[in-house]
């Protein structure tokens, strides 16, 4: 599983035109999943999230997380986090998950992030045309893939 995690100050997600997701200061998550991924991964993937300690403390240090701070998450899936460039221009994404293996991942990490934080988590939808919307602060983004645990 890969995320691409955004610190924000609002963000939205929108379906044909109508808002489906929206939250105020909190995570954007952007997560892909990759063919092979398991239970291992999302627990592992939710944890970091949960404990990222990326908010700012009465310092303006980068040393709280999303619970210390009552955040909120907006959870969008984007299968193109598992692209491949490495021949020619157009990209494959042979490596993600099929929805029949990545929308079960996807709806449980929803529901632990939202056991982990204590609130619940809002989402864009699995496999259609969505237009997201984010005001990035700081800027903080930071990349997490379960198979590359650094």
């Amino acid at each position: 599983m890969r995320a691409v995690i955004q610190r924000v100050s609002e963000a939205s997600v929108r379906i044909d035109g109508r808002e489906h997701g929206r939250i105020g200061p909190g995570l954007m998550v952007l997560l892909g999943v990759e063919i092979g991924d398991t239970d291992v991964d999302l627990e592992w993937l939710c944890g970091k999230i949960a404990r990222l300690r990326i908010f700012p403390d009465a310092d303006g240090v980068m040393n709280l997380d999303i619970t210390q701070v009552h955040g909120e998450i907006l959870l969008v899936s984007q299968f193109t986090l598992h692209a491949s460039t490495a021949k020619g221009n157009r990209p494959s994404y042979i490596r993600a998950a099929r929805p029949e293996e990545a929308v079960p991942l996807y709806l449980r990490m929803k529901q632990r992030l939202s056991e982990l934080i204590g609130r619940s988590v809002k989402t864009g939808e699995f496999g259609a045309d969505m237009q997201v919307s984010l005001v990035n602060d700081g800027p903080v983004t930071i990349i997490i893939d379960s198979r590359q645990k650094e």
